[in-house]
C-alpha cells in the first residue's frame, strides 16, 4: 500500500527543476526544439542522473491531471519557485514543452552538450558535497567561526562520514580538471560557497589542491 508523501514533497523533483529556471531568468524560455537556459541546466544535471529526468516527467504529469489550480495540492504548487511563461502561453504549456525535452532525454541523453555549468544552482547540484565543504565552512562568517583555514578543514575531516570525504576528493579533482582558467575557477568556488581568500602566496588552485590532498589523508 503506497503512503502520501510528506506535506511539500509531493513535487520535490519539478521544485529543483523550476529552481534551474529561477537561477537562469524567471522565464520559461524553450521551444520544442530548443531548451532555454534554465532547462539546458537541469538537462545536463539529469543526463548523469537519467532517474531524476524520470520523476520530474512523473511530477508535471502528476501536476497537470490535478490541474494547477485545483485546491487538492494549492499548497504545494504555492512553494513551487514561480516561473513566468511567455506571452500567449500558460504555466501548462511550458511544462508541457519541458517534458518533451525530459521525455527525449530518457529516450537517448548522448545529444545533451556535457559543458561547464553555467550558473549557481548548476554548480551546487553537479558538486554537492563541495558544495558542502566550502559553503559550510568557508563561508563569510569563516572569522566568528575558526581560527584559521586549517581549524575549519580539520572539523569537516572530523564531521563528516567517509564517504563523504571520499565524495569531496573526488569532486575536487574533478572540478580542477574541467576548469582551466583562475577566472572560471574563482566563479565556480564562489558559486559553491566560497567567501574568502586562498592563503596568501598560494592561487585558488593551490589551494584547492592542497585542501583535495589533506582530506585524501584523512
Amino acid at each position: 500500500m503506497s503512503h502520501p508523501l510528506p506535506p511539500g514533497q509531493r513535487f520535490f523533483e519539478l521544485a529543483d527543476l523550476l529552481k534551474a529556471y529561477a537561477y537562469a531568468d524567471y522565464t520559461f524560455s524553450d521551444t520544442p526544439q530548443v531548451p532555454g537556459p534554465g532547462l539546458a541546466s537541469y538537462l545536463r544535471i539529469a543526463a548523469r542522473d537519467p532517474a531524476r529526468a524520470g520523476r520530474a516527467v512523473q511530477q508535471i504529469d502528476d501536476l497537470l491531471s490535478v490541474g494547477l489550480f485545483s485546491e487538492e495540492i494549492a499548497d504545494e504548487v504555492e512553494d513551487l519557485p514561480q516561473i513566468s511563461p511567455p506571452v500567449g502561453k500558460s504555466v501548462e504549456d511550458c511544462l508541457r514543452i519541458a517534458r518533451g525535452h525530459l521525455h527525449r532525454l530518457l529516450q537517448d541523453s548522448s545529444h545533451i552538450p556535457q559543458v561547464n555549468p553555467q550558473n549557481s544552482w548548476e554548480w551546487n547540484e553537479r558538486f554537492p558535497e563541495l558544495s558542502q565543504l566550502l559553503g559550510a565552512y568557508f563561508h563569510r562568517d569563516f572569522s566568528y567561526i575558526y581560527e584559521s583555514r586549517e581549524e575549519a578543514l580539520d572539523e569537516y575531516i572530523g564531521q563528516s562520514e567517509a564517504g563523504e570525504r571520499e565524495q569531496a576528493v573526488r569532486q575536487l579533482g574533478e572540478l580542477l580538471a574541467m576548469v582551466s582558467s583562475d577566472e572560471e575557477l574563482r566563479i565556480a568556488a564562489t558559486a559553491l560557497g566560497l567567501d574568502l581568500l586562498p592563503p596568501q602566496g598560494m592561487s585558488l588552485r593551490e589551494w584547492l589542491e592542497a585542501v583535495r590532498r589533506r582530506i585524501d589523508a584523512a
